[in-house]
């Protein structure tokens, strides 16, 4: 048989977690039987700083390891660095960090002198990740937002830049609507991150034009008429875009309107306004269907299964990057 043939074997994977991620870790692990959860003892001193103990850490020399981090509150970045910054050291074989919402993604432009660029500061953070035994460290990052920053990371770290598309084009093909789907983007920044992914669907384009004082969307190109338009970004924030472009779609007459984001931030709640009610505001199930992925576990738990919402999970997608 030749080495073409032989199937590979797959490696035990030691995840580690952080607490804001602990069901995505669950069924990241459940959707491969070699990688193997392990615990962080998170305390704190009185003061208020992390006081944190990894359990096992001399039966991790020698293996791989890898550790899923949520960003997405600030106040527990710190704590996870340090963790982060530890496990390699370990004389680990390789070290992975899977990080599925980079979240200073959108604060990455300078406008003017003073403006910081939160974006770079962070890549520089994750680039200074020690080397393990097996040399540098991994990254496993899910649709960043500009495609730029890819590039803020030095050659101390290998960043591998997964999508979320995949699995929306899954979904996308189970519904009774099918093959009336057309996919639309809000603004030509959408389009220039995703609309490869997209070669066998139409495609509706929207911009954003400013009157006076007002930033108001159109349509640039392509036809809602009659069709179920879903609207995909790599994340939303407070949704106002989204408002805006179904407003405007279902105004050109599209049959229904959906959406999908890889990352569902939703600062301050801000997913209520999406959510299937029975009021006279006039955004009463505007959305069909509005899909997100667990990258942001806090939402998640916060919309458990909230009409128009359904979470699409990156478990098995992380699971197979976990073995390359």
């Amino acid at each position: 048989m030749s080495s073409e043939n032989v199937p590979k074997s797959k490696k035990q994977v030691n995840l580690f977690y952080s607490l804001d991620c602990k069901d995505l870790a669950f069924n990241v692990a459940s959707n491969c039987d070699h990688i193997i959860l392990h615990s962080i003892k998170w305390r704190s001193f009185a003061d208020g700083f992390p006081n944190i103990y990894i359990d096992n850490a001399e039966e991790l020399r020698g293996q791989h390891v890898a550790f899923l981090a949520s960003f997405s509150s600030p106040a527990h970045v710190f704590e996870q660095l340090s963790v982060i910054y530890a496990l390699p050291r370990l004389f680990v074989a390789s070290f992975t960090l899977v990080l599925p919402f980079f979240p200073t993604g959108s604060f990455e432009r300078m406008e003017e002198e003073g403006d910081v660029a939160t974006a770079f500061t962070l890549a520089r953070m994750l680039s200074n990740i020690p080397i393990s035994r097996g040399g540098p460290s991994s990254l496993l990052i899910y649709d960043i937002h500009a495609l730029q920053e890819r590039f803020y990371f030095s050659d101390e770290v290998l960043p591998l830049f997964e999508t979320g598309i995949p699995l929306l084009k899954q979904r996308l093909s189970q519904l009774p609507d099918a093959d009336n789907v057309v996919i639309a983007f809000p603004d030509d920044g959408a389009w220039k991150r995703f609309h490869k992914q997209f070669d066998k669907f139409s495609v509706v384009v929207c911009n954003k034009v400013r009157e006076g004082d007002k930033r108001i969307v159109r349509i640039k190109e392509g036809n809602a008429s009659g069709r179920h338009v879903v609207i995909v970004d790599d994340l939303v924030q407070s949704g106002g875009t989204l408002i805006e472009c179904q407003k405007v779609l279902a105004a050109h007459g599209a049959a229904k309107v959906s959406a999908y984001v890889t990352h569902g931030v939703f600062p301050n709640q801000s997913w209520e306004r999406f959510m299937h009610k029975n009021d006279a505001d006039g955004l009463e199930n505007a959305f069909a269907n509005f899909w997100i992925t667990d990258s942001c576990p806090l939402t998640v738990k916060a919309i458990g299964n909230k009409a128009p919402f359904e979470v699409l999970s990156l478990a098995g997608s992380i699971a197979n990057a976990l073995q390359i």
